[in-house]
């Protein structure tokens, strides 16, 4: 995504949720936030599921590519991925750029065992309320979108929450940056922020920097099973795959044959 996409939909994000918080303050969302279920181990998901471990994305559309998939059906999808062998999901909850939805990842709990990401550009700890009390299990954190005071705030808030979080960065500066605030989970978006190419060389360069404490996903760019075995010599746990699945008609077929099971 452009700088200049990610900065747009930044300052859209602060006004969604200056939006928000008037409709429901937070004090009034974080009463809700006892009566919700525990999460249910998005990293642990990761590590225990059979390599490769996918994580499958529930995308409609994106500023780049427009509409992704025809006829969309979030819980269809979930359905299919569960079917296919997702250790997790990664649901978009955008819905000015992206066409998702909080609402999807309630649905989607209700109907699937696997643990579920709120993907989402993560600016304020109102968001991880949110998350939370509509069955998010982890969120997602871009480094190149934060400052180094919120992303710690955001970071430690959603661990003192039980959340896990997945933090995302592009080139080395980013990745210290997360290492810096003492993340497990981080992952290597292979996606060029300026110019949109996606190169799987980008994890391959990253990884040998990842601490081997830190279990490493591979986003992006990746969509036959011989990339995945590929970074999987790199130490890549976990691969988060979206529009290369999302065009297949047929989800767990399509996921099945992404990890080598048919």
């Amino acid at each position: 995504m452009a700088v200049t996409i990610l900065s747009e939909i930044l300052k859209r994000k602060e006004i969604e949720i200056i939006e928000r918080k008037r409709k429901i303050p937070q004090e009034k969302l974080r009463d809700k936030l006892n009566s919700v279920s525990r999460p249910r181990g998005f990293k642990n998901a990761i590590i225990k599921a059979p390599s490769p471990a996918v994580i499958a994305e529930i995308k409609r559309r994106s500023p780049s590519k427009g509409e992704i998939r025809k006829n969309f059906d979030p819980i269809q999808c979930a359905e299919m991925y569960a079917r296919g062998g997702a250790a997790a999901l990664s649901v978009l909850t955008d819905e000015f750029y992206f066409g998702g939805h909080l609402d999807y990842l309630k649905q989607i709990r209700q109907c699937v065992p696997i643990p579920l990401l709120r993907k989402d550009f993560m600016i304020d700890t109102y968001q991880i309320d949110e998350a939370i009390i509509h069955g998010a299990d982890a969120i997602l954190l871009i480094v190149a979108a934060l400052s180094e005071e919120i992303l710690l705030s955001l970071y430690s808030y959603a661990k003192s929450v039980n959340l896990d979080v997945l933090v995302e960065v592009h080139d080395v500066s980013e990745l210290d940056r997360a290492i810096g605030i003492g993340s497990e989970l981080i992952g290597v978006n292979n996606r060029n922020l300026k110019t949109f190419v996606t190169d799987i060389s980008v994890t391959e360069k990253l990884a040998a920097k990842v601490p081997p404490n830190c279990t490493l996903i591979s986003e992006s760019g990746i969509g036959e099973n011989a990339e995945m075995l590929r970074l999987s010599n790199f130490g890549v746990k976990g691969f988060l795959v979206g529009e290369s699945l999302m065009r297949q008609p047929d989800l767990a077929y399509a996921l099945k044959r992404l990890r080598g099971d048919t």
